[in-house]
């Protein structure tokens, strides 16, 4: 709750990196204010600034490779973020994290790793061999398979090609445009079920968009990692200073 009488109440700007999709960043925006007035109580909720890019120039480069040239056209919004006062940045896309993460390196502003929260939860529940949902180019991530296992002791597990696959088309031809279909919720929920048979003790919805698709409650007894949840989480935690 707020216990502060000054007005305007004290508080960090969260700087939001989105559109990618917008779909995510809807979600961002939405749980960071939904966090920040659980804390702050009454009428209060966040100071976000969001830039957000246009999807179909991130679609483009994924999927030719062209990290070098998304890693300019991002580099662009970054300034524009710290130039509006952002006291911290949020990338809402796994996938860019190759791409943001060093372009976040030589800057005073401080960044928030989406694989830093979630492979602290995974630390704490004790875990220590994980599947990976995610883009394809999020699957084949070798630097996210080290942050993992080097910052945090997981083992990352992934998909066969076939499942990879079809996760990756799913969220690029569905879930980036928030169409939910129960057939792939299915498709989902098998990958799952075979990574957990494969020996994964848990999963990454390593895509901000899966959680919308699949949750915790469709596999009560088998710990998902929601990244976005957990990345908003961490944002709220570092504005109010925590």
């Amino acid at each position: 709750m707020t216990t502060s009488t000054a007005r305007p109440l004290p508080q960090k700007t969260i700087g939001v990196l989105g559109g990618m999709s917008n779909q995510a960043t809807a979600e961002y925006y939405r749980l960071l204010n939904e966090g920040l007035n659980a804390r702050f109580g009454g009428w209060d909720n966040g100071e976000i600034v969001i830039v957000s890019v246009n999807f179909g120039n991130i679609e483009h480069f994924v999927r030719r490779n062209e990290w070098d040239a998304a890693q300019r056209y991002l580099s662009g919004k970054v300034n524009a973020l710290e130039r509006a006062g952002a006291d911290v940045i949020l990338c809402v896309s796994n996938t860019m994290h190759r791409v943001v993460e060093p372009i976040m390196a030589d800057r005073a502003t401080p960044f928030i790793h989406i694989a830093d929260p979630t492979g602290a939860a995974m630390r704490a529940a004790g875990l220590s061999r994980v599947a990976l949902l995610g883009t394809m180019a999020t699957m084949l991530s070798e630097d996210l398979r080290r942050r993992y296992q080097e910052r945090f002791g997981v083992e990352i597990m992934v998909p066969s090609d076939p499942d990879k696959e079809a996760v990756d088309r799913i969220i690029f031809d569905e879930l980036v445009r928030r169409d939910l279909r129960p057939e792939s919720k299915a498709r989902y929920l098998e990958i799952i079920d075979r990574l957990a048979a494969g020996g994964a003790q848990g999963v990454i919805l390593g895509c901000t968009e899966i959680f919308l698709l699949v949750d915790q409650a469709d596999r009560p007894g088998f710990p998902m990692f929601n990244t976005t949840a957990l990345h908003t989480d961490a944002a709220v935690a570092f504005a109010l200073g925590e």
